[in-house]
C-alpha cells in the first residue's frame, strides 16, 4: 500500500522553553541562620534586600530572559503565591520582592530538547470556515526534555481531502497548564490553560507523584455522546520513575484538562484506546491485559476497566513479540479500522491494522498480514532506532491522515485511501 507523505516534519527543538516551578527544600534544618529550611533562607535573604537592590536584581533577570517568555512577572507572582502558602507568617511583601522571590523559585525548562514523537490527531472543536471537505485539527505530541521527562504539547492545522496537511504557525512563547495555586500529590487534578496562551503554546507537564517522570503517548479521541454532545478524551501513560499506570484526560475545548487515574486491571497496562462513541450503551475500548495481545473491553463509567475478551494476538513475524493499538478505532462503512503496532525481530516496531465488525466490534473481520509502514532508510535512525509509532489517525473524506513518530525522535505525517487499507485486510 502506498502512503503519501505530507510536508510535516517536527524535530526536537531546544529553543522551546517554559517557566516551571523550581523546588527548593522546605524541610527545616540547622543552619548558621538558625533552624530553617533552605526555602526560608532564600526568602529571608530576598526580603532583607533594599528596594533598590531588589529592583536591580529583578532587572538583571528581565535582561537575561528578555524575549524568551511571555508574562514573566505574572508567572513570578503566581509562584510567589504558592510559596507564601508553604512558608507561613510572611510579612507584607512589596511587588518587586514578591516577583524576585518567584523568580528564585522558578526555572527555565526546554520541554522538547530531546524528542518530539508519538502524535495523535482529532477534529478541532472549532470547524467554522471549513469547506470543501477540509478539517481543522488538533494534534497532540509527546515532547521529551531534560531528564527524559515527557510532557504533552499540541499543534493545530488543517487537513484537506487530498491528504495534504497544513500546520498553523507555532506560538512564539509556551506556557505550562497549571492547577492554580495548589499542586496536588495525587490525582485527579484539573489543569487550566493560561488565558494568554494559544493551544500550540500550551504544555501539560507531570503534576502528581504517579506522573512525576512523565505523561506519555496521549491517544486523543473526539467522543460523541448519545445526545450528540461532543467532548474529547484520551488515555495516556503516567510514569513515576518506577511504575506505569493508565490515566484519562478529558476536555471540552482544550482550555481545561481533567486528568484522572483509571481503575481496574487495564489501568496497570499501557495503551488503552476509547471508541469514539458508546457501543450498545456502554463505553468501549481496546487495550492490553497480558502485555502482548489486544482485548475488547467495556465499562459503565469510562474510568473503570477490569476485564475483556481477547480478540487479536501475535501471529505474523513482524508482531511476534507483542501487539498494541495505535489509537482509537475509526468508524467506516466497512467496519471499525483499528491501527496497530507490532514488535518483531530486533525490536522493530511496524504499523498494521485490524478491521472490526461495525455492530459487534469484538468480532475481527480482517487483518493485515504484512505491516503497511515499517522503519526503513530515513525513518530508521533516531534516539530509539527502528520504530514507527502513532497514537491516532483522523478520517478526512475517503482518506486517513496519520501523523506518526519516527525512532522516538521526530514526527512525520502521511495519508492513504481508506479503501486501499481495507483491501489489505480482506
Amino acid at each position: 500500500m502506498h502512503i503519501d507523505n505530507c510536508d510535516v516534519h517536527l524535530n526536537a527543538d531546544p529553543s522551546r522553553v517554559v517557566l516551571r516551578p523550581f523546588s527548593i527544600p522546605v524541610q527545616p534544618r540547622g543552619t548558621a541562620h538558625g533552624d530553617m529550611s533552605r526555602a526560608e533562607r532564600v526568602v529571608n535573604s530576598v526580603l532583607k534586600m533594599s528596594d533598590e537592590d531588589c529592583i536591580a536584581e529583578l532587572s538583571d533577570v528581565d535582561r537575561d530572559f528578555h524575549g524568551r517568555h511571555w508574562m514573566t512577572h505574572a508567572i513570578f507572582l503566581e509562584r510567589f503565591a504558592q510559596i507564601r502558602k508553604i512558608i507561613a507568617k510572611l510579612p507584607h511583601v512589596s511587588d518587586a520582592h514578591a516577583k524576585l522571590i518567584g523568580a528564585y523559585f522558578s526555572h527555565e525548562y526546554s520541554y522538547a530538547a530531546a524528542a518530539v514523537m508519538n502524535p495523535s490527531m482529532v477534529p478541532h472543536p472549532d470547524q467554522s470556515g471549513m469547506r470543501d471537505g477540509a478539517v481543522r485539527f488538533v494534534m497532540s505530541v509527546r515532547t521529551v526534555g531534560e531528564g527524559h521527562i515527557s510532557s504533552i504539547a499540541f499543534r493545530e492545522g488543517v487537513a484537506l481531502p487530498d491528504g495534504s496537511v497544513k500546520l498553523w504557525p507555532q506560538a512564539p512563547f509556551a506556557l505550562a497548564a497549571t492547577p492554580g495555586s495548589e499542586y496536588p500529590e495525587d490525582g485527579p487534578v484539573t489543569l487550566h490553560r493560561h488565558e494568554s496562551a494559544t493551544l500550540s503554546g500550551t504544555v501539560i507537564f507531570p503534576i502528581t507523584r504517579a506522573q512525576s517522570n512523565g505523561v506519555e503517548d496521549l491517544r486523543l479521541v473526539r467522543f460523541v455522546e448519545e445526545d450528540g454532545r461532543a467532548t474529547y478524551m484520551g488515555s495516556y501513560t503516567a510514569y513515576s520513575g518506577r511504575e506505569t499506570g493508565c490515566e484519562l484526560m478529558q476536555t471540552d475545548r482544550f482550555t481545561e484538562f481533567r486528568m484522572t487515574p483509571l481503575r481496574g486491571a487495564a489501568s496497570r497496562h499501557k495503551g488503552l484506546a476509547l471508541f469514539p462513541r458508546r457501543i450498545n450503551g456502554r463505553f468501549t475500548a481496546i487495550g492490553r491485559l497480558d502485555q502482548e495481545s489486544l482485548y475488547f473491553m467495556q465499562s459503565e463509567d469510562h474510568l473503570s476497566w477490569n476485564y475483556g475478551r481477547k480478540i487479536v494476538e501475535p501471529k505474523y513475524p513482524w508482531e511476534l513479540i507483542q501487539l498494541g493499538n495505535c489509537g482509537s478505532p475509526i468508524e467506516t462503512e466497512d467496519g471499525w479500522i483499528l491501527l496497530t503496532h507490532g514488535v518483531g525481530a530486533m525490536r522493530q516496531y511496524s504499523l498494521g491494522a485490524v478491521l472490526l465488525d461495525l455492530k459487534d466490534p469484538s468480532r475481527v473481520i480482517g487483518r493485515t498480514r504484512e505491516p503497511f509502514l515499517r522503519p526503513l532508510d530515513e525513518t530508521r535512525e533516531g534516539y530509539v532506532p527502528n520504530v514507527v509509532y502513532t497514537c491516532g489517525a483522523m478520517k478526512v473524506g475517503k482518506r486517513l491522515v496519520m501523523p506518526y513518530g519516527v525512532a522516538d525522535s521526530s514526527v512525520r505525517c502521511g495519508s492513504f485511501p481508506i479503501a486501499d487499507l481495507i483491501k489489505e485486510m480482506t
